[in-house]
């Protein structure tokens, strides 16, 4: 089996996403993360360009990693300069790492118009630097920037860089599709030409500029690359650098290349997330092998034919990469969504997925949804069983909104429930009507079930449906409750919005009582 090095360069490349700003402790907590992965190299940073990044690798001395090698980044030596005197090269020995990655010009369009100097004397600070660095025990890693245009302007040029590089020394000479805009096809032929052309190992570095960052990596891996660079969840400038996390499991699972030990691939989706939540980044729910959506089943017959064979709808198993599989109930759902996802929350249909299914299917159809809304959906499977009793009743509300000169505006709910064989009658006032809503059910309800007290709203969402109907628009409205750690999700659906969240409040409070058995312990009790 061939063996693929990922090289993660999430801690410089990455943080050059908008959005990204890592602390010096957020850095090396990822580093730790991704070296107990298994990650073989980890790019730190570039010690010249920042104070955080020199003390980085200062710091990064004292966490005994288990295995991975730390690479400082840097350029080559600056044009008309000896490397003794380079400042940049200094301070990259300075890192002490046990490697450096060096970025040369591939370009004749960046020699002449960036660096402003001669086609000549690149190649001399190319070879230069890679020489200067190998005579100090350096492992380097000489990424060749914008080899693909570079390649396309002048390939018998781009080949020199290359080839300069290898003969001084170089580890790896890895080829760089910096501005994302090459295709698979050019990748291979080019990867191709050069594996032809020079001796020693190669790696890929591509951008997703045209969404095309993982398979122009995947293409140089098949054409002979071993070293591929990339970002955890393709963090990156514009558009992004290649994602390790899609790029990993299709060379170890679909390519038998070995990257990492088999057993960490069941971490992955952890990774990603955790990583994701450092760096202060929200997950992308459709993200391939590990979000939230990737292995989602909707459609009916899709979910009928999952429960036969997953294989039937799945690439991989999803328990490879940590993630599972997840069931959504929706109007476009058969029979099989019912009684699945009612299993996956250990509940028995016993018969009445018919009688949910078009429950579901006439409440979306009046605006309902129960994609985000699983505590709703609960609740019509609990409210199916036979022998089901609500906790309580709502009979009345009277809403009240009163606002006294420059006084702030003020509501007053006023409820009237019967629970058991009692009709409670309370009021409260709150800073808005489902804030005073909310207040005056929990007035009614905590006396006779204490547990609610315990209950919060952690997250409300108002979606309006029709906005073309102005202030007469149905209104979609969105609860999340919680206790605990445990969450949960319910939805009201009116043209009125105080009717919509007086729904989405009174489902998420008996669900946490069906819960916790309430029907059993009322009849202990009775």
């Amino acid at each position: 089996m061939i063996t693929i090095y990922p090289y993660d360069t999430t801690l410089r490349d990455g943080t050059q996403s908008e959005g990204v700003s890592l602390s010096l402790n957020d850095k090396l907590k990822i580093a730790r993360l991704l070296d107990e992965f298994g990650f073989p190299y980890i790019e730190g940073g570039w010690p010249g360009s920042n104070p955080k990044d020199a003390e980085f690798f200062r710091r990064i001395r004292a966490l005994n990693l288990r295995q991975a090698t730390i690479v400082a980044f840097g350029s080559t030596r600056r044009a008309g300069r000896q490397c003794d005197h380079d400042t940049n090269l200094q301070t990259l020995v300075k890192a002490e790492t046990p490697a450096v990655a060096l970025v040369g010009k591939s370009w004749t369009l960046h020699v002449t118009h960036v660096l402003e100097t001669t086609l000549e004397e690149n190649l001399a600070m190319i070879a230069d630097s890679v020489r200067w660095m190998k005579q100090r025990g350096k492992e380097v890693i000489y990424d060749a920037e914008h080899f693909f245009d570079g390649y396309r302007a002048d390939p018998h040029y781009a080949l020199q860089t290359v080839r300069a590089a290898a003969e001084a020394g170089a580890d790896w000479v890895v080829l760089c599709d910096t501005n994302g805009g090459s295709l698979p096809g050019w990748i291979r032929q080019v990867v191709t030409t050069v594996r032809e052309k020079i001796t020693g190992r190669l790696g890929i570095h591509t951008h997703n500029d045209g969404e095309l960052a993982v398979a122009n990596a995947l293409a140089a891996v098949e054409e002979g690359c071993t070293q591929v660079q990339g970002t955890i969840n393709g963090y990156g400038e514009r558009c992004g650098n290649a994602n390790l996390v899609s790029i990993i499991p299709a060379l170890q699972l679909k390519m038998d290349r070995r990257c990492l030990p088999e057993e960490n691939l069941e971490q992955l989706t952890e990774l990603s997330r955790t990583i994701g939540e450092i760096a202060n980044m929200s997950p992308n729910p459709y993200a391939p092998y590990v979000g939230h959506s990737a292995f989602a089943h909707k459609g009916g017959i899709h979910v009928a034919a999952v429960e036969k064979v997953t294989a039937s709808y799945e690439h991989i198993p999803p328990e490879r990469v940590g993630n599972r599989r997840h069931i959504v109930v929706s109007e476009l759902s058969g029979r099989g969504n019912i009684r699945v996802r009612a299993s996956e929350l250990g509940l028995q249909i016993k018969g009445n997925e018919r009688a949910v299914l078009a429950q579901i299917k006439e409440l979306e159809n009046r605006g309902f949804q129960f994609e985000a809304a699983e505590g709703s959906f609960e609740l019509l499977v609990r409210r199916s069983e036979p022998g089901y009793v609500s906790p309580f009743e709502l009979l009345d509300i009277t809403m009240v909104a009163t606002r006294r000169g420059d006084d702030k505006m003020r509501c007053e709910a006023t409820v009237k429930l019967r629970v058991d064989d009692q009709v409670i009658h309370t009021a409260a006032e709150g800073n808005g009507p489902v804030h005073a809503l909310d207040r005056a059910l929990r007035k009614a309800l905590v006396p006779r079930y204490p547990d609610l007290a315990e209950v919060r709203l952690a997250d409300y969402k108002v979606r309006i449906l029709d906005p073309e109907q102005a202030t007469g628009a149905t209104t979609r409205v969105l609860i999340e409750a919680a206790c605990g750690t445990e969450r949960w999700s319910t939805v009201g659906c009116s043209e009125n919005i105080i009717e919509a969240s007086c729904q989405a409040l009174l489902d998420s409070l008996e669900l946490p009582l069906l819960r916790a058995g309430w029907a059993e312990q009322r009849t202990v009790k009775t």
